[in-house]
């Protein structure tokens, strides 16, 4: 599938026919979004390569971090709560200021 996007120059009075693909169009809608393209289990790994479980549990008080924690588990748990979610999401935020 190919997208087909017409604009309109105003300096030239020409119209402009542009091709492009669902996957950069995709990728242009939220340039400055530092969430956009990630998923969570990336966003999991990168905190877990940045803190351990022990001081996950500590930023984020969440028991999938505290009891047998695992990707596996904690990724199961968060995409069924969206507040849990949020947090790690912010927390992802603040590490990479």
């Amino acid at each position: 599938m190919i997208y087909v996007f017409i604009s309109f120059c105003h300096y030239t009075n020409v119209l402009i026919f542009s091709l492009i693909s669902p996957y950069k169009f995709y990728m242009s809608q939220q340039p400055n979004n530092p969430l956009h393209g990630k998923t969570l289990q990336m966003v999991l790994e990168y905190l877990l390569a940045y803190y351990s479980w022990e001081e996950l549990n500590q930023k984020i008080n969440i028991n999938c971090f505290y009891e047998n924690p695992s990707i596996k588990s904690s990724l199961t748990f968060l995409r069924k709560t969206p507040w849990a979610r949020k947090k790690v999401e912010e927390l992802y935020l603040e590490t990479l200021n």
